[in-house]
């Protein structure tokens, strides 16, 4: 950040004149090579090479000579005969303040005590954990003595201390962990060398101690190391260019890595994520090329050895076909009929489009990112076409090329060959416009049109169907919510958001406004005031200003000692994903949003990410789960009984991703009001409120 330039210099300045009294080492960096690596090998801290080699942060290339701080041993026992020094070589008590980023383990080495002596001088400990500027006893009689006895028999004293492991489980990071056993990620990381890179689902971590030779803790021992292996093996890196609106939440997930672990991989995260920063991110979880459907026209289906129809992709796209028999599963309690469906597909390849285009199909899928997102969406249809095989259902699936742009498309000719008026629902064209201009063709026909992906408001037509909830559905979605709760409401708003303001006085009456300053600022006072003690107070914060948004966290936390308070957003906030807003004061504050799509843990869920990366060899995207989702609801709907309509109206369903709960518009038509509520619980991870 820029505004800490100077302050930055201060600390490396008495940083570097700390250590310029020690011993360094000068290391030449290998091919490949991290400072995480690199710490792990001399057993430091990454943070203690960046001291010494500030450029380092930017990123470090082969043959760069950095300077690496010694082994800390020997200065830990110079520090602690200073503190012995300080008592006069005596068995008083010594005071400590504990100090930013300090830890029961880093404490308890510094000053070679157990970590029972350590509790039993400070009994609250317990409770409390170590606060920053807290000030602690460190046991006497003769401690600071014994300390230096343990600097100078640090085996021994290992073998004595109590082991404390932990195995990892899904979701987990070292984040996570080490917050959950009051330790820095550098500690966990020093104790456990092999998860520097990787962190393998069961490897047993080393927490405290050293693990006790047994032939349970062996075999332990040698389960945990497989996957580590396997993680070794597998463990290859590769360039990444960030897109458009990414944040470390979409790069975590897309990558299965946390955020400490990609900015220790890319420095430059420091910074927070900006849009074309080239990251180096683990390989294997990013698509290879993308196979394009094939461009000649299919004149015959593959034939099938199974009876009981088939699911057709047509016209020049990839033909797969699959066998189906008559048999429905159930959305609901009912079952369907045996009538087989037909469900049609318009997606835009464009393919007549690439056969003119002198662009090679490799260049433009590289710099295409409308093909992009189709190929991701047909890629997760495609999932849901396999499911409808799995499950038997009567339906047959057609898809067509709808060549389209913002204002054309090729529907016209599609319904002149009679493609589209016998079907039951079509998924598609993906522009707004073009979705309603074949809404309203095929109307004559009752013929739903679902569109797919847009969030455009739709004009009234009756057979029309949004499955993307619009902005002000979402909004609403946050206020119905905080209603419900009987909840106090209060809107903290910049001056510069006109159009939430406009927004929240039009249709959310009851809301009150914390006052601005006259410089703009937040009236930290008049928002303490006007928060009940009876009552959650919802505070719904809007503003990219970091310093309202500091100074609305630090007021919300300090009024939590006398009232409940929750912090809430009506959109995505790029101003919370930089380092100078704390995501710990965020989950304090269980930040709260509305979002129309959700994280799972259902096994259902799971499965279909499973399948989707066996198949595709890349973790499923927004686009691809969406494809999924809209294509195996608007299957499943067909085959209840009743038409698309008909359980339109009467069903809320949820799949892997999105809701579907569709609604009559007092205009005509039909919009999706399919909301999630989302927030962060006190366990770092992501619950659903609604």
């Amino acid at each position: 950040m820029k505004y800490y330039s100077t302050l930055l210099f201060l600390v490396f300045f008495v940083t570097f004149s700390a250590f310029s009294q020690e011993k360094v080492i000068k290391y030449t960096v290998a091919n490949g090579e991290t400072i995480n690596q690199i710490a792990v090998k001399f057993k430091v801290t990454p943070y203690d090479i960046y001291a010494l080699n500030p450029d380092a942060r930017s990123g470090i290339k082969p043959n760069t000579v950095l300077l690496i701080p010694a082994n800390g041993t020997k200065s830990a026992a110079a520090k602690t005969e200073t503190a012995v020094a300080k008592t006069g070589g005596n068995t008083k008590e010594i005071i400590h303040e504990v100090q930013p980023k300090e830890t029961f383990y880093s404490i308890e080495k510094k000053y070679g005590i157990s970590d029972e002596a350590l509790k039993a001088a400070n009994p609250t400990l317990e409770k409390t954990g170590v606060q920053i500027g807290q000030k602690l006893v460190i046991p006497a009689k003769g401690s600071a003595a014994k300390s230096l006895v343990a600097a100078e028999k640090p085996a021994k004293e290992k073998a004595q201390e109590k082991y404390v492991y932990h195995d990892v489980v899904a979701k987990e990071t070292k984040f996570s962990i080490a917050k959950q056993y009051g330790i820095t990620i550098e500690e966990l990381e020093k104790r456990n060398p092999e998860i520097v890179s990787n962190l393998p689902i069961g490897y047993r971590l080393t927490i405290k101690g050293k693990a006790p030779k047994t032939e349970t803790s062996s075999a332990a021992a040698t389960t945990a190391a497989k996957p580590v292996e396997t993680a070794k093996k597998a463990t290859t890196y590769m360039e990444y260019q960030v897109k458009p609106k990414e944040t470390f939440y979409s790069l975590g997930r897309t990558f299965h890595i946390s955020q400490e672990e990609l900015t220790a991989l890319n420095p430059s995260l420091s910074e927070g994520v900006k849009e074309g920063m080239v990251l180096k991110v683990p390989a294997g979880y990013l698509a290879p090329a993308p196979i394009i459907p094939q461009q000649q026209p299919i004149e015959k289906p593959i034939e099938s050895s199974n009876t009981g129809g088939s699911i057709q992709i047509v016209d020049k796209v990839k033909s797969e076909t699959v066998s189906v028999n008559p048999e429905v599963v159930e959305l609901t309690k009912k079952r369907g009929q045996n009538e087989r469906k037909k469900l049609v597909l318009l997606l835009p390849f464009n393919l007549a489009k690439m056969q003119n285009d002198t662009a090679s199909t490799a260049n433009r899928i590289k710099n295409d990112k409308f093909l992009n997102m189709t190929l991701d969406f047909y890629s997760g249809a495609m999932m849901a076409i396999d499911s409808a095989k799995t499950l038997k259902l009567p339906i047959d699936v057609a898809i067509y090329d709808s060549q389209e742009t913002k204002t054309t498309s090729n529907v016209s000719t599609l319904i002149a060959q009679n493609k589209l008026q016998d079907a039951h629902a079509v998924i598609g064209p993906f522009y707004q416009s073009n979705a309603e201009a074949t809404a309203n063709t095929l109307r004559m026909y009752n013929v739903p049109v679902i569109s797919p992906l847009s969030k455009d408001k739709a004009n009234p037509i009756d057979n029309l169907y949004q499955t993307i909830p619009s902005n002000d559905v979402v909004r609403n979605a946050m206020f119905d919510y905080m209603r419900a709760k009987n909840g106090n409401i209060v809107a903290v708003v910049d001056k510069k958001k006109e159009s939430v303001i406009s927004y929240i006085k039009q249709n959310q009456k009851g809301v009150v406004f914390a006052a601005l300053t006259e410089t703009g600022g937040l009236d930290v006072a008049n928002l303490k005031s006007l928060l009940l003690p009876n009552r959650m107070n919802y505070v719904v914060m809007e503003t990219g200003n970091t310093a309202m948004v500091k100074s609305t966290i630090k007021a919300l936390l300090d009024a939590q000692k006398t009232c409940q308070v929750q912090l809430v957003i009506l959109e995505p906030n790029s101003t919370l994903d930089t380092d100078e807003i704390s995501f710990d004061n965020l989950v304090k504050l269980k930040l709260m949003y509305p979002s129309v799509t959700r994280e799972s843990d259902e096994p259902g869920v799971l499965i279909f990410d499973k399948e989707y990366r066996l198949k595709n060899k890349i973790n499923p995207n927004t686009y691809a789960t969406r494809g999924f989702d809209v294509t195996f609801d608007t299957m499943m709907r067909l085959v209840q009984g009743k038409t698309y309509q008909e359980t339109a109206d009467l069903m809320t369903t949820e799949q892997v991703d999105n809701k579907f709960q569709f609604y009559k518009k007092e205009d005509g038509g039909h919009a999706n009001k399919g909301v999630y509520i989302l927030y962060y619980d006190t366990d770092l991870t992501l619950k659903v409120a609604n």
